[in-house]
């Protein structure tokens, strides 16, 4: 009893005077997560620990708790902590403890997807390679040797979590859990094993006892207690398999990811509003966005294939840390919104109602707590009469009323200022006193290591290489004494993703997949020698498959038919069953270049260019200052480039997206999808490739490249990336600043629209406006214009409200500005600079 009495006033003692959001008991009713007691209305985002590094971690973290966040999502990388079974690895970007205690640190939970497959456009979906050799092993199906390596794992996480005492019920900031992920996208292949394998891993979590709930995303059929969750761009419609469990949305998609040959997408903040706003007012109470941060695949972390390095995904803090705008400051705005409301969300359902055709009003009222939501989910504007007043609805928007009377906010109206961000580039400045620049190793074509192996017949490249590297050479000599001298076609067939193919040492031609069709089939023309040629087929991978039905056997690599048509006598050989010769991944790999340190770098004789298989070494001063840092690799062709032995992942900056497609100016009206919103066509998909400040050193640093294909290495320079103007366009008919409701309410004073303009870094303060107007303007940041009517005093005062202070507030009135229009809806429009 005496023990018991301790270990209470002990445990009484730490949740008392540990931080007060966590040591909470986590469970859940049909409306929410129940925290200590209470239902939450949560709002979350996800930051992948690897995409980033730990040395901006803080500064992630901070800026979500600072846009309104309350939960930090991330999956976990099987592939990552164990590249070799039973050899693990949480050092550096892979530090998942530090990462969850940085959170805590902030204040904020975390929702962690253990999975342990992730998918994420992350290379085998998360999942090792070696993983596939286990024998007998069949993936995310109710196969024994696959579940006692997943069980094993799994518990693993857990159990390092436990030990530092991160789970909620510990006093961590853990209060959810995720096994499996969107498997009920793909089950139906699995067929009744499918059903055992779902019931076994929600049976496998729940015996590891974390205290805290457990969820499955995409999955209909998840058994108690497991929560069944939503992911898609629109996730109101959804709802959980059992009225005792909450709506949860673990994946409001920010924008979608990039693909090396494929324009740039992005999603409107308008819609991604109106779908959050759509959430709650229809019964949700935990919004999770993916990506918050989307960040950076380092090394060859992409999966797809053809995932880009870049995986920005337009989130709202983009990949270089940055917060986008009007993005993140929208978005702020419509959390700040909806807490206002959460004290009706968490005490009852809504009662939803239809006052007009396409328009849907949701109440939630209790005692004297009343908030509603008023949607038009159309594309042309409504009036709607709501409790015996009018609103107008803008089209495709939501309008939050906290007191079931008043709007704090609607979805298709910003307040929050947007910002014009830019790359200035500068050439590669030479380490002083290191010589001539560039130095060089060419790669050998084709076999030239010890370890190369011959086979009958054309061998897959996964089961070969076990993704220790890109590359896999396939190596054949034939000889001719008819057709010397002749042309001929050269025809293969590869699983993918690429392949160069060398006649007697010379590159003679290739083939690349793309995204939606990984495979290659290409005729190149060749011309053969009298006697001995040798044909020499460069495969490689770009990122393995990481979403599908049974993907861990999709395959890759060159598994033919390779056939010489055309020859002389007109006949055609056949040479897929003869015997090849195998050399997996590069000379350059095995003696380490990529660190800079070999010793075999030539940098006496000219620079070669444009020539294929090519190393190439410079020693740089990093760019001054502490704006981001990307290099842009224009000139190049194809390859993987490391700083400081770090690797900033693959470039390919000659994969251009196609022509047709892309729009400016996307309307956000309407249901979004993963091609609506497209920029960026007939250009390389991506030429700016992050390098973290953190690996940077101020004075000696080295790049390292290896280039495929063929480029000029001294076409490359430096960008970093500035913030320039800022800009906010608002107009009268726009709700007054969210932040400004309690003391409207209470004033019992009608606050009008304000205009508000913050500089984006501290110490900065307005140095100039470079716009203002107060009328009709039109146009967007950096291109604004005066409309038909305006007031010739919107500059001077703009000037005084901001220049000289690092933030300013404006009101729209026509007392201060006149009025240039009787009976014209008016805005006020500006765009400044700071400094």
């Amino acid at each position: 009893m005496r023990a018991t009495l301790i270990l209470f006033v002990l445990l009484w003692f730490f949740c008392v005077y540990a931080p007060a959001s966590f040591c909470a008991n986590v469970t859940y009713d049909h409306r929410a997560l129940v925290i200590d007691g209470k239902r939450r209305v949560l709002v979350s985002g996800s930051i992948h620990y690897p995409r980033s590094t730990p040395e901006i971690w803080p500064d992630l973290i901070q800026k979500s708790k600072d846009g309104g966040l309350d939960v930090i999502e991330s999956y976990v990388f099987w592939n990552l902590h164990e590249p070799v079974r039973g050899q693990y690895n949480f050092e550096g970007r892979a530090d998942l403890v530090k990462f969850v205690k940085a959170v805590a640190a902030a204040g904020l939970y975390v929702h962690l997807r253990i999975g342990p497959y992730a998918c994420a456009e992350w290379n085998y979906g998360g999942f090792p390679v070696w993983l596939h050799f286990i024998p007998g092993v069949q993936f995310r199906t109710d196969n024994q040797p696959f579940e006692a390596e997943m069980k094993r794992f799994t518990a693993k996480i857990v159990d390092m979590m436990k030990q530092e005492n991160l789970y909620a019920s510990q006093g961590g900031p853990i209060i959810l859990s995720q096994v499996e992920n969107e498997y009920g996208n793909i089950d139906a292949a699995y067929g009744l094993a499918a059903k055992s394998y779902i019931k076994w891993a929600a049976s496998m979590a729940t015996s590891l006892d974390t205290g805290v709930p457990w969820v499955m995303c995409q999955q209909a059929d998840a058994p108690d207690p497991i929560i069944n969750t939503c992911n898609g761009f629109y996730c109101d419609q959804f709802n959980p398999n059992s009225n005792s469990k909450p709506k949860i949305w673990t994946e409001n998609w920010s924008g979608w990811f990039l693909s090396f040959g494929g324009a740039v997408p992005y999603r409107p903040v308008e819609d991604l509003a109106f779908a959050v706003a759509r959430f709650y007012q229809r019964g949700g109470t935990f919004q999770n966005y993916y990506m918050y941060h989307g960040g950076t695949n380092f090394g060859r972390t992409t999966g797809g294939p053809f995932i880009s390095t870049s995986y920005d995904y337009d989130a709202p803090i983009d990949e270089y840390g940055i917060v986008r705008q009007p993005k993140w400051g929208h978005l702020k705005d419509v959390h700040k919104a909806i807490k206002l409301c959460e004290e009706a969300l968490i005490a009852t359902d809504p009662t939803i109602t239809s006052p007009g055709p396409n328009i849907e009003a949701a109440v939630y009222k209790t005692g004297s707590v009343c908030a509603a939501f008023l949607a038009n989910i159309a594309t042309s504007d409504a009036q709607v009469t709501f409790n015996g007043n009018s609103y107008h609805l803008p089209a495709w928007s939501v309008s939050i009323l906290p007191d079931c009377k008043n709007v704090v906010l609607n979805t298709a109206k910003i307040n929050s200022a947007s910002m014009i961000s830019s790359f200035t580039t500068e050439s590669l400045k030479e380490e002083v006193d290191s010589g001539s620049g560039w130095s060089w190793i060419s790669e050998p074509v084709g076999i030239s290591k010890a370890d190369s192996f011959s086979k009958f017949g054309l061998l897959e490249q996964i089961n070969t290489t076990a993704d220790k590297s890109d590359y896999l050479w396939y190596s054949l000599s034939i000889d001719l004494e008819d057709d010397a001298g002749s042309q001929t076609v050269l025809h293969i067939e590869s699983l993918g993703h690429a392949l160069h193919a060398f006649i007697n040492g010379k590159l003679a031609g290739g083939g690349t997949g793309n995204s939606d069709k990984a495979k290659v089939k290409v005729d190149i023309p060749i011309t053969l020698v009298a006697g001995k040629n040798t044909i020499d087929l460069l495969s490689l991978t770009v990122g393995l498959q990481n979403y599908g039905a049974f993907f861990d056997t999709w395959g890759a690599g060159i598994t033919g038919p390779v056939i010489l048509k055309g020859l002389n006598n007109g006949s055609t050989v056949d040479l897929s069953s003869q015997q090849w010769t195998y050399q997996v991944g590069l000379k350059g790999e095995d003696l380490g270049p990529s660190s800079g340190s070999s010793g075999q770098w030539n940098s006496q004789s000219s620079l070669p260019t444009n020539q294929p298989l090519t190393w190439y070494k410079t020693n740089f001063v990093a760019p001054s200052g502490s704006n981001p840092v990307a290099i842009d690799f224009t000139g190049m062709g194809k390859g993987e480039a490391w700083v400081n032995g770090q690797s900033i992942g693959r470039y390919w900056p000659t994969y251009v997206s196609p022509n047709g497609g892309c729009t400016d100016m996307c309307n956000y009206r309407g249901a979004y999808s993963s091609s609506k919103c497209l920029k960026n066509c007939g250009k390389p998909s991506q030429t700016l490739y992050h390098v973290p400040r953190s690996w940077l050193q101020p004075d000696s640093n080295t790049l390292v490249l290896f280039e495929e294909s063929g480029g000029d290495p001294t076409k490359i320079s430096f960008a970093t990336k500035q913030i320039g103007s800022v800009c906010s366009h608002v107009s009268e008919s726009h709700p007054p600043p969210v932040d400004l409701w309690n003391s409207d309410t209470k004033s019992g004073s009608k606050v009008g629209p304000v205009l508000s303009l913050e500089c984006p870094y501290p110490n900065q303060v307005f140095s100039s406006i470079e716009f203002a107007s107060f009328g009709t303007p039109y146009g967007t940041c950096g291109n604004f214009k005066h409309g038909r009517c305006r007031s010739n005093k919107a500059l001077s005062i703009v000037q005084k409200a901001c220049i000289g202070s690092s933030s300013c507030r404006i009101g729209l009135s026509i007392n201060s500005y006149g009025d240039p229009c009787k009976g014209v809806t008016k805005s006020l429009a500006v765009e400044a600079s700071c400094a």
